[in-house]
């Protein structure tokens, strides 16, 4: 039978013990016993301490007892000295399975994976067969492939159907994508711990699989704070933040502790909402809760009060970061851009450079897109260029799709196209869409209809190509160009993604559609956009009917605009907030011109500030006029 590892009820990666101690009595007189040695040893909590505790020991004479070299060999890589530790271990004459494994541990705490490898290897050549404990130590962020090969030698030693093996293996395959083998291995655990069950949830999770992740989840008999982190996390990095929400209020009423991962998680599923009543609630329960604002707390507040409208408390915490490291820099600069506030994004920006921070990728992405939103073409190209010129970083398409961004609202068009075709990385249907959404602004039929045709050939098309084509041609008014790629779009089953716009009253989010009628407030709704309607006609305002790129009459035109999901939010807004308060709205498409024109009139009319995030960035209404100077 193979060798069985003791199993804690509460941890499944475990240390591995110590060597049997001496039998022998040793003589020292007054000087400590072993077993105080031992304990003084494990107490350390300095290297000063470890290094007289080292020196007392060579005094004495007991520098080659097996414990005690053990012991400071395992303390000395617990205090961040791995140096020392592989220097006493390599004065140990014929180390043991747990001299091995404990150096093997050493270099995984520290992400050493290839050097622990190295020693799993020379252990084997020096024929120390070894055990359960080896493997989960090696095995703990272990890469997929040498996982396999360990997989492997785990089935020929009999050590597979250990539960610290096992479930060392489920995670390697979880953590290198392969979910499969992951199942199979986590279907045939004969008992499941927590943390094996842990590893599965943060798999199926990672990859999308969230509803195979919650039946895990509420099958759990107990759960700790990482499940709950697992769970949250996944449905905030897919896209799912509602539901990540109310699982953290559930986290709450159960009476389960949030930690940094937790507020993290949270934080990220509050900026995709834009829910700054929400945000500001936790900004609040962080501080009254002693979970420190370090840099990463900092940063994701940076990035939650920046998307959800209110880059005056972004600023005020970003000023308070200590330690500012370039990701909290990135995350103002950011900010700044996404709401058009470009001067403030370059300024910040040269600042960064100047105490000595080196931008990154995610730098550059903020940056080119401040010019993008201010028409900054010199400036913009400038920027492009001196990122491989001055600090050597390879663009990605992430910056051409910036790149092209700017030259095509600016107007520049075949500039735009020329980047596209003779970049050095193959353009994405994201990269095409923006080139195509600059000709739709511009009417360039022409060049429109070449790249949709391109994109549809290679097979390439997304819903947005087949969207930005159909209303190339309805603003041409060529109906039949309309009719043939809604043919298309039928035929390939490609749908409209539907506009949605959502608004925050009293820590609730309200959605709608166009035209929904849903909201059981729908009546009072539709009674304010009445009054709406009223106030426009009063101020001379004329319905932008060329823009429904429907073959409708005209009065079905302005039934159509009066209706958009935004002005929907926004009509809710003024039913159900004092007069004076600021309105904020998310909407999940670029804002319509007819909406964009509405909602300066409105700001003006009852003297309110209306913030809007779509798609492409935020716009401040106030007092009739909009933060993008009408260029978005």
């Amino acid at each position: 039978m193979p060798p069985t590892c003791v199993m804690s009820s509460t941890t499944i990666y475990s240390t591995p013990p110590p060597p049997p101690l001496p039998t022998g009595k040793t003589n020292t007189h007054q000087f400590p016993t072993v077993d105080r040695l031992v304990f003084l040893i494990d107490k350390s909590k300095s290297i000063n301490h470890l290094l007289q505790l080292h020196a007392a020991l060579l005094r004495h004479g007991l520098h080659h007892h097996s414990i005690l070299n053990f012991k400071l060999q395992r303390s000395y890589y617990t205090l961040g000295r791995l140096d020392y530790s592989v220097s006493l271990f390599e004065r140990t004459h014929n180390p043991n399975v747990f001299f091995w494994t404990s150096m093997i541990n050493g270099h995984v705490q520290r992400a050493l994976h290839d050097q622990a490898l190295f020693y799993y290897a020379q252990m084997l050549v020096h024929g120390v067969e070894p055990n359960c404990f080896t493997f989960s130590s090696l095995l703990k962020s272990c890469p997929l492939e040498p996982g396999k090969a360990l997989h492997s030698q785990a089935i020929k030693l009999g050590f597979v159907s250990d539960l610290f093996v096992r479930t060392g293996l489920v995670d390697v395959y979880a953590r290198g994508g392969d979910v499969m083998s992951a199942q199979q291995l986590f279907d045939t655990m004969p008992e499941k711990s927590l943390v094996s069950l842990t590893a599965m949830m943060t798999c199926y999770a990672k990859y999308g699989e969230l509803g195979k992740a919650r039946v895990l989840f509420e099958e759990m008999k107990e759960r700790d704070v990482i499940c709950w982190n697992v769970m949250i996390d996944g449905y905030a990095q897919n896209g799912m933040p509602n539901e990540a929400f109310i699982l953290f209020r559930k986290m709450l009423r159960a009476r389960v502790k949030p930690n940094e991962v937790t507020v993290l998680s949270v934080l990220s599923a509050c900026g995709q909402l834009g829910v700054l009543e929400s945000g500001r609630w936790l900004h609040s329960y962080i501080e009254n809760n002693r979970i420190e604002i370090n840099v990463h707390v900092g940063t994701a507040l940076v990035d939650m009060y920046s998307k959800c409208g209110s880059l005056e408390d972004a600023r005020l915490v970003f000023d308070r970061i200590k330690d500012k490291d370039v990701v909290a820099w990135n995350s103002m600069i950011t900010g700044y851009a996404i709401h058009g506030f470009s001067q403030n994004a370059l300024q910040l920006f040269n600042e960064m450079c100047m105490i000595g921070h080196h931008p990154t990728h995610v730098t550059f992405i903020a940056v080119l897109s401040a010019c993008g939103h201010a028409g900054l073409v010199s400036k913009g190209w400038s920027f492009f260029h001196s990122m491989k010129d001055q600090y050597g970083i390879e663009p990605r398409i992430e910056h051409y799709g910036c790149m092209v961004n700017l030259l095509g609202r600016a107007g520049h068009l075949e500039e735009a196209y020329a980047l596209v075709k003779n970049m050095n990385t193959e353009p994405d249907p994201v990269l095409w869409g923006t080139l195509l959404a600059a000709c739709r602004l511009h009417d360039n039929i022409a060049l429109g209809e070449e790249i949709a045709e391109f994109l549809v050939g290679k097979n390439l098309a997304n819903s947005g190509t087949y969207i930005l084509l159909s209303n190339i041609y309805a603003a041409a008014g060529n109906w039949d160009g309309v009719a043939r790629v809604r043919t298309l779009m039928k035929d390939r089953g490609v749908q409209k993604e539907p506009g949605c716009s959502s608004i925050e009253v009293n820590n609730k989010v309200h959605e709608f559609l166009a035209g929904d009628k849903k909201h059981p407030n729908s009546k009072e709704i539709y009674m304010m956009l009445e009054e709406i309607n009223g106030w426009l006609k009063a101020h001379g305002y004329i319905p932008q009917t060329e823009i429904v790129l429907h073959d409708l009459g005209e009065r079905q035109k302005e039934q159509s605009l009066e209706v958009h999901s935004e002005k929907l939010a926004m009509a809710f807004g003024l039913i159900s907030t004092q007069p004076g308060t600021t309105i904020k709205i998310v909407k999940n498409l670029r804002v319509c011109l007819d909406c964009h024109a509405v909602t300066k009139l409105i700001s003006k009319i009852t003297g309110r500030k209306i913030v809007m995030r779509d798609r492409n960035r935020f716009h401040h209404f106030v007092n009739g006029s909009c933060s993008c100077g009408d260029y978005w």
